[in-house]
């Protein structure tokens, strides 16, 4: 396989495996403990490793999500934590939901490895919140925290990438989210509220958008041969099998 069809390939595992953490009743839990709203506390932690922010900025990193969301999150987490700290529980709750649910994973050291190895190589041009990741350390040393922060800093490089992609390719946030394969329900649960514009002019632009971010980002892929390329669709292919076989904590 060429580098840009693994990265075609592994992008819905990634995307999803990427933030199951975030939907964990443990994460939402650990946000009340903190005093924080779950949506709070998505904001904050996907974008407190920027720092003390303007809301503005946040807006514009996050990219898909409403600016009235983003402020109503960043706002309420800021009134009980700085949004490094909120980060910096987000990556502890990451490094947590990746050793309780990856740990018993056949190869999970391997795919830490290869993860790595792809996050290490990708081009972080344009891409704040990537790249601020890349560049905190993990809290945790286990292979299978590891796993679960590298597939965090993949899928934020993939959704960087598919910022970039759409807005060159003319499509507004909103429609972005709108032709993805979630649909209204994605810009439901992004902030946008109805009544919505119609998809149809806008396919074709998402197919352009769709391959330009699956160029975007095989640079990182090209670090792996193509043995290795197939080998992290599969051990992704066995951690979103665990993933979606185990009960909710």
């Amino acid at each position: 396989m060429t580098p840009e069809q693994v990265a075609a390939a592994s992008k819905p595992l990634v995307l999803g495996l990427g933030s199951a953490f975030t939907r964990c009743p443990v994460t939402l839990r650990r946000a009340g403990r903190l005093g924080i709203p779950g949506w709070a506390f998505h904001v904050a932690g996907r974008a407190g490793v920027l720092g003390d922010v303007r809301v503005a900025t946040v807006t514009a990193a996050l990219g898909f999500v409403a600016p009235d969301a983003v402020a109503d999150g960043w706002d309420a987490a800021a009134r009980v934590l700085r949004p490094p700290e909120v980060a910096a529980a987000y990556l502890a709750e990451c490094c947590r939901w990746g050793i309780e649910h990856l740990a018993a994973m056949a190869g999970v050291t391997r795919l830490a490895t290869l993860l790595h190895r792809v996050v290490d190589a990708a081009d972080a041009s344009a891409m704040p919140l990537f790249a601020a990741w890349r560049a905190t350390p993990p809290p945790a040393d286990s292979p299978a925290a590891r796993a679960a922060v590298g597939l965090l800093l993949l899928r934020e490089h993939v959704v960087g990438a598919c910022l970039l992609a759409s807005r060159a390719g003319g499509l507004t946030p909103l429609e972005a989210v709108l032709t993805g394969p979630e649909g209204e329900s994605a810009a439901l649960a992004c902030g946008w509220p109805p009544p919505y514009p119609p998809v149809g002019p806008l396919v074709r632009r998402r197919l352009w958008a769709d391959a330009v971010t699956d160029r975007l980002t095989s640079v990182g892929f090209r670090a792996l041969t193509p043995a290795e390329g197939t080998e992290l669709l599969d051990l992704l292919t066995t951690a979103h099998t665990l993933v979606q076989g185990r009960a909710p904590s």
